[in-house]
């Protein structure tokens, strides 16, 4: 796929609808609105517009140019939302990078996007500064979102500089709405991320279809306490509320008393969580102290809500009204809704197809099956990513006969609701984060007492799936569960560390030699086995 900017044209500022304006026609509309609180910080529309511009103007004065990429290292903050405008207002392609991983895992992102910039949180930097001495490529821009009054760093720029800056205006960016605006990487189903390459008019689409689907307004006052570098809070909730022109209150974590006092100080409306966090604050002693009346949309995703905890929800919070949201980073992500009638009658569907996108269930030989039916999930539509950074091979596989192909078996039923199997090559889902099996078990395989390895998920009351690796010792050698576990976290990023090693004698195989994963996990599942550390 080619990666060169689209030429402009005269007649396209007539018809431009790229996220670069999304806030500045929400400031257009409401200048005085509240559009962004993040701790004591609160931002009108005009004056969060007006950040967003200065910051472009300092890039752009420090050389960055349209089609360029920058990646941000940082966990929830005010500059991590203005810098992602500004980035998109320059026409530069912003990455956002996971802050739990290792600083390997950040070297190779950044040198597979070819950055040519870093921006970093200031409790980041020793990752940043380990991951920049591993890279093969230098990165110029370097920029460190402060939050005390200790001295910037030798060799890099202070933020907040840029959130000031006085500086003219860059000339319109000849960025054109099917150019690449953001990578998303993703770790899917391989040892290595991929770039999700996403557009303008991908991610304005998909805001639509959150908007209409999601049922949501204007009005909403939306606390938004998971991860930016995340899709779901970033595309599905945080940037069509911006669009809206909504209330958004930014928090640092998914801390469940923070949670809980921002619903009831900003008699925030509107929440979205994994059902870990869900669970986390109907077990928070606050809950039932808060007054919560306030709330009545709730969306969840990435796994799916027990059926106890769904009807604790709407016994608890009875003006509440749930939405489970299914999506893919690929597809910009939002993919299918169950709305709030169905959470009960059709608990653990992902409900039906999105406006804007098209769904099947196909066979081996990509063609459709009948409801009733599992097979792959497949997708298109105008939210369908642009393909994967730099990787033509892995692009034309996923776009294979004219569909997005997910990696992820369903099925739906009679009355249309998609229902999601499993994960076709063996991705697990824990708290939220997707983590490829390959990936750890090509870690553990670099211990010397280690003969064999099967990663994969196991259901889990906290986690939803808990990492699990099912281990096989060399002759001869030793090695607790412990020491495999504790040899995992200093190569891996913690919520891909197994949370639970079990050393057994052999893994189970078919005829051609294939691990059983899917008996492991039956047998684990109701038999641990001794030496299989903590959970």
């Amino acid at each position: 796929m080619s990666h060169a900017m689209s030429a402009p044209q005269p007649q396209d500022g007539l018809r431009r609808n790229g996220v670069a304006a999304l806030v500045a026609r929400s400031a257009a509309r409401s200048p005085h609105k509240t559009a962004l609180v993040y701790g004591s910080a609160r931002y009108s529309y005009r004056e969060l517009d007006q950040s967003i511009s200065r910051a472009a103007s300092a890039l752009y004065d420090q050389g960055l140019r349209p089609g360029e990429r920058v990646a941000i290292l940082s966990h929830n903050n005010d500059a991590f939302v203005i810098l992602y405008f500004a980035l998109a207002r320059l026409g530069a392609i912003s990455v956002p990078v996971n802050f739990m991983l290792t600083a390997p895992e950040v070297a190779y992102i950044v040198d597979h996007c070819a950055a040519a910039g870093l921006i970093v949180e200031e409790k980041l930097l020793g990752v940043a500064e380990d991951a920049l001495a591993l890279m093969r490529t230098p990165v110029a821009l370097r920029g460190v979102i402060r939050r005390q009054a200790a001295p910037v760093p030798p060799g890099w720029q202070d933020v907040a500089a840029w959130l000031r800056y006085a500086g003219a205006m860059p000339p319109a960016a000849a960025v054109g709405e099917a150019d690449p605006i953001q990578i998303m990487y993703t770790s899917g189903t391989e040892a290595r991320p991929k770039g999700a390459t996403l557009s303008s008019a991908n991610l304005m689409t998909q805001y639509v279809s959150c908007m209409i689907d999601g049922e949501m307004s204007c009005e909403d006052i939306e606390v938004h306490a998971l991860p930016l570098y995340h899709c779901a809070q970033l595309h599905v909730f945080l940037s069509p509320g911006l669009y809206l022109g909504a209330t958004n209150i930014l928090l640092p974590a998914a801390d469940p008393a923070l949670i809980l006092a921002s619903i009831e100080r900003e008699r925030a409306t509107k929440f979205f969580a994994p059902p870990t966090v869900w669970i986390a604050l109907l077990r928070h002693p606050q809950f039932e102290r808060c007054e919560l009346s306030s709330l009545v949309k709730g969306y969840y995703g990435a796994s799916v809500m027990p059926t106890e905890i769904v009807r604790e929800l709407h016994a608890r919070l009875p003006r509440l009204r749930l939405f489970n949201c299914y999506g893919q980073t690929e597809m910009a992500p939002l993919v299918s809704v169950l709305k709030p009638a169905d959470q009960l009658r059709k608990l653990g569907c992902a409900g039906r197809p999105v406006v804007n996108v098209e769904t099947r269930v196909v066979d081996e030989d990509d063609e459709p099956v009948p409801a009733g039916i599992i097979g792959e999930i497949v997708h298109r539509g105008p939210q369908v990513m642009l393909g994967y950074w730099n990787d033509p091979e892995k692009s034309a596989a996923a776009f294979r006969g004219g569909w997005f192909h997910s990696g992820d078996l369903g099925v739906f039923d009679e009355e249309g609701y998609l229902r999601v199997i499993d994960r076709k090559k063996d991705m697990i889902k824990t708290a939220g984060e997707n983590v490829a099996s390959r990936e750890v078990e090509d870690v553990l395989y670099q211990h010397p007492a280690v003969a064999e390895a099967a990663v994969f998920g196991l259901p889990h009351a906290l986690w939803i799936e808990a990492v699990t690796a099912a281990v096989v010792l060399r002759p001869q050698a030793s090695a607790t569960a412990e020491a495999l576990i504790g040899f995992c976290r200093e190569r891996l990023a913690g919520y891909k560390t197994p949370k639970q090693v079990v050393l057994i004698e052999r893994l189970p195989k078919n005829a051609s030699g294939k691990i059983l994963k899917r008996e492991l996990r039956a047998q684990l599942a109701v038999d641990p086995k001794p030496g299989s550390g903590p959970t």
